[in-house]
């Protein structure tokens, strides 16, 4: 796992430690009433100055009579729930000490975030006796039938001991209830038809039907009947048939449904991602209008918004400023020109400050749209953030990183715990005349009349790329007469003075920033878009610019290769256009297509757009940052988001998925279907791609096996998602589930849905079969591996990781080898030593080279074609082979001078003439080796160089 961080989020997919204290329990009081609360469901647990303190005086004196020990907002302990961001319930306990609140918070703070709880259907992968009998309590008749096949007391008067009922009657219970008779037909395909399968059937059910042909097979070697062996001791409950090797039905459903077998690797729900990279080469989860609650125009500001945004992960939110007009002169969030109601910013600050890193270390980035024109509230903003959030504040650029041109934006890494401000920055002193351009204006004013600077004049014709896009949402991104009524994101200071228009309409802009303010912006200074070739010319990452989704539309469809190039090296924040006066969104993945890191969204509205941002983020430990494709980040790279070919050092999927199943999917007798869907590049995206036939009345396990659908050729695998919904016969939503095609495992899968609200709905799931393989053109599909690859230029890439590895163990043999040939040269006299240390040169060098040998001469005769790919390291092994040739004939000529000079010593060494002899001939044999190894040298440069004219 590159990137993954130890600490607390490294733990995040390990069982929970429950401490003493909640173990043994605790005495707490509580005044409210509520049914028993999944911990998945609960989304903060709060205690000091954040909780909910009763307000009633006679309610906190109540609580705080007896032995209490500490202030009674310490020892509260607020537990928050909700089934989305905007309806939030708070439950209260009070303990009767601060520690024991302070414990209990900490503890269900850490776990209500494990990612593992979220992704399974139940704990130990059971069912919960109360959802059971709330979902079959309009078919008594079903379970009166089930509980007399298990001989277990069926009357309406009857009950069943507590020990009679077992786990295994429970289970026998569950599949008489529900009949699988779709796991029969697998199983009898698997085994024929035995009652069991074979540890050898076993392996290679797992190796050809739930293995991933993706994987490396040397990092990732397929499972060996021992393996398979130990899988099956965890599920097969008969274990005299396990001494036999063999596993039954219900060992083969267990492990079907268990966790080893969830259709996401757990490595991908942990934090896996290199965090190392320039802040500019990540997907940012990003907030519009965070304090919103409900439309634009009307409706509450709610401070609570910005804990429940970051507690969902959001790294980036939004804060509308505007000058206060109390006594206090307090500044306000509000949208401004609009009904919404104001809040207090310093509020705003305290709750960012409480649940910033709450759920996640990495930077957090405030958005400032900064209408105060007072000078003084302006330094009130300034001293607030500078003081509530202390040391986690970035003021200054860090050593590494100076505001310079062609310096790159520090890794979410070395930013991690810190705040980045993004407001305008004053680079001029403040005229008087702008100072008092928003002196006479009221509090509450929209941002709606503002007219966003990057408007787009009104195209007269649809491009072709602006056709494509609209794959991606049911309504137009265009209409006939549209007006840009949103905040000006992207205005520069020579903008900040604007005058009144000839109808008399406010052109609003934001305040000049006072020099407390501009001191608190470095990485993220705002400024107004020229154009792609300015910017990069310029190429000041920490400049980044804002776009309506309109004008950034109009962009992606003129200069989408620029667009993508721009993203590399600046950050981009994409908001929704004026219009969306119901706050819903836009589609994310166009945005993403291109690289934008901030695709900000409206978190108060649960729609299809924002299931797709929740799904996109919940992955890399939800730590709200999502690493680019590297030929989004690589200068070297150029991407087009509209091809319809395949990427460069791409590998595209092909995705089979079929519909086999379902699960507790309603408590209502009436019809189910499942539909799916697929998102990413416009070339991949196919909306409603698979719709299957609606059940008879059946939602509790209906049976489609039906065709499977196939996305024959997905071009970009790692920006595309598959989305599986389950709906009712009259088309209400049930539940869905979003998950990235990289992080599919094939084989035969349950897959938990979600609501809308991306909760788990712990019951219902969707039985399928999936295959996810590297795309192959019909073309080449019955060719042999050489053909292929001769013709199929990226097939090559996998098998040659493969062999590079395989050749791994060949390299240390060879080392071995030639360690002992050294030591036999260390025991000649002192007469070769010069000559010994010659060869040991040579023996390094001769290391190198046989290693080179063996591996080109194994891919020679397996991977010819593939050689012809590797220009790059048969040009570096061509180098080396020259380097060494050389240094051979040096070592000739070295050898054959100290040959004539120990003939010269002979006379003198009468008295080892014995020994000299031996060394003589020991000296002309390795000689010979010498030569021979030369003449083989040369052979093999020659067919080096005939195999790179061939190349060329």
């Amino acid at each position: 796992m590159a990137g993954a961080q130890p600490g607390t989020h490294a733990l995040k997919l390990k069982p929970p430690i429950v401490p003493n204290t909640l173990r043994n329990g605790s005495r707490f009081m509580k005044w409210d009433d509520t049914e028993l609360l999944d911990i998945t469901y609960i989304k903060d647990a709060r205690t000091g100055k954040s909780t909910k303190t009763p307000k009633e005086a006679k309610l906190r004196e109540l609580l705080d009579v007896g032995n209490l020990v500490g202030r009674i907002e310490n020892r509260l302990l607020t537990i928050v729930t909700g089934p989305d961001m905007v309806n939030i319930t708070y439950l209260n306990f009070m303990a009767l000490q601060e520690e024991e609140a302070t414990v209990y918070t900490q503890f269900y703070c850490t776990h209500t975030h494990t990612h593992t709880h979220k992704h399974t259907r139940t704990h130990k992968h059971t069912c919960p006796h109360t959802l059971i009998g709330r979902m079959f309590s309009a078919d008594k008749k079903r379970v009166e039938t089930a509980l007399e096949h298990c001989n277990l007391p069926f009357g309406r008067s009857d009950s069943i001991p507590i020990e009679d009922f077992t786990p295994e009657v429970y289970r026998s219970f569950l599949s008489h209830l529900c009949p699988r008779p779709e796991l029969n037909s697998i199983f009898s395909q698997q085994g024929g038809k035995g009652a069991y399968l074979s540890v050898d059937q076993m392996t290679e059910f797992i190796n050809e039907k739930q293995r991933d042909p993706r994987l490396n097979e040397i990092l990732y070697p397929p499972l060996r009947p021992s393996q398979t062996q130990i899988l099956m001791e965890k599920y097969e409950l008969n274990h005299s048939l396990l001494k036999q090797g063999l596993i039954t039905l219900d060992g083969l459903s267990r492990y079907l449904v268990s966790d080893e077998n969830g259709v996401i690797p757990h490595e991908k729900l942990d934090q896996s991602e290199d965090m190392t990279l320039p802040l500019s080469h990540y997907f940012i989860n990003s907030s519009h209008n965070t304090y919103l609650t409900a439309g634009q125009l009307a409706g509450s500001s709610s401070v609570e918004m910005y804990r429940q945004v970051l507690l969902a992960g959001c790294r980036c939110v939004e804060l509308d400023c505007w000058k206060g007009r109390t006594t206090e002169e307090e500044p306000v969030i509000t949208h401004g020109f609009t009904m919404t109601s104001e809040i207090c910013f310093k509020e705003v600050i305290e709750a960012i400050a409480e649940c910033a890193f709450k759920t996640s270390p990495f930077p957090v980035i405030l958005s400032f749209e900064n209408h105060v024109d007072s000078p003084k509230q302006q330094a009130k903003m300034a001293e607030y953030c500078r003081s509530i959030f202390g040391d986690a504040l970035l003021i200054d650029p860090l050593e590494k990183y100076p505001l310079e041109s062609g310096v790159p934006l520090p890794s979410p890494q070395e930013l991690i715990g810190k705040i980045l401000i993004k407001n305008k920055k004053s680079h001029k002193p403040s005229s008087a005349h702008c100072n008092k351009r928003l002196a006479d204006q009221p509090a509450n004013q929209s941002a709606a009349a503002e007219q966003a600077t990057d408007e787009p004049s009104s195209p007269s014709n649809i491009t072709a790329g602006e056709a494509i896009c609209k794959l991606y949402t049911d309504c137009s991104f265009f209409s006939d007469v549209e007006a840009e009524d949103d905040d000006d994101d992207d205005d520069d200071d020579d903008d900040d003075c604007k005058k009144t228009s000839d109808e008399g309409t406010a052109e609003e802009r934001e305040a000049i920033a006072t020099e407390e303010m501009s001191t608190l912006v470095n990485y993220v200074q705002p400024t107004k878009f020229n154009s792609f070739e300015a910017s990069k010319k310029a190429n000041r990452s920490y400049q980044m610019s804002s776009f309506v989704e309109t004008k950034a539309l109009e962009h992606l469809t003129k200069s989408p290769v620029e667009f993508v190039e721009y993203n590399k090296q600046q950050l981009s924040r994409i908001y929704p256009k004026g219009t969306r006066v119901d706050s819903s969104n836009y589609m994310p993945q166009l945005f993403w297509n291109a690289g934008c890191q901030l695709v900000a969204l409206n978190f108060q509205t649960i729609d299809l757009s924002m299931q797709l941002n929740l799904g996109m983020y919940e992955y890399n430990g939800k730590s709200g940052y999502r690493l680019k494709p590297e030929f989004m980040r690589r200068p070297d790279k150029h991407f087009d988001p509209f091809t319809e070919s395949t990427v460069d050092g791409i590998v595209a999927n092909t995705v089979k998925v079929k519909i086999i199943s379902g699960q507790f999917l309603s408590d209502k007798k009436v019809g189910v279907y499942v539909e799916l869907d697929m998102f990413g590049l416009p070339v991949d995206t196919k909306r409603k791609a698979l719709k299957t036939k609606t059940s008879q009345s059946n939602a509790i396990n209906p049976v489609w096996d039906e065709e499977p659908i196939i996305f024959k050729k997905v071009v970009l695998p790692t920006l595309a998602s598959l989305r599986i919904a389950a709906f009712e016969e009259g088309g209400k939503f049930i539940g869905h589930r979003i998950i990235p095609v990289p992080a599919l495992r094939p084989g035969y899968r349950y897959i938990g849905l979600r609501n809308e609200k991306n909760q788990s709905l712990i019951l219902p799931a969707v039985f399928v079969y999936i295959e996810v393989k590297d795309y192959v053109p019909d073309t080449f599909a019955g060719r042999s591996l050489h053909v292929r690859v001769r013709l199929y230029g990226h097939v090559w890439l996998t098998h040659w990781y493969h062999m590079s590895f395989k050749l791994t163990a060949l390299v240390r043999e060879l080392t071995a080898l030639v360690r002992e040939l050294t030591a036999l040269v260390r025991e000649h006299t002192v007469l070769v030593r010069e000559l010994t240390a010659q060869v040991r040169e040579l023996t390094a060098q001769v290391r190198d080279l046989k290693a080179q040998v063996r591996d080109l001469t194994a891919q020679v005769r397996d991977l010819t074609a593939q050689v012809r790919d590797l220009t790059a390291q048969v040009r570096d092994l061509t180098a080396q082979v020259r380097e060494l040739t050389a240094q051979v004939r040096e070592l000739t000529a070295q050898v054959r001078e100290l040959t004539a000079q120990v003939r010269e010593l002979t006379a003198q060494v009468r008295e080892l003439t014995a020994q000299v002899r031996e060394l003589t001939a020991q000296v002309r044999e390795l000689t010979a080796q010498v030569r021979e190894l030369t003449a083989q040298v040369r052979e093999l440069t020659a067919q080096v160089r005939a195999m790179l004219s061939q190349l060329s």
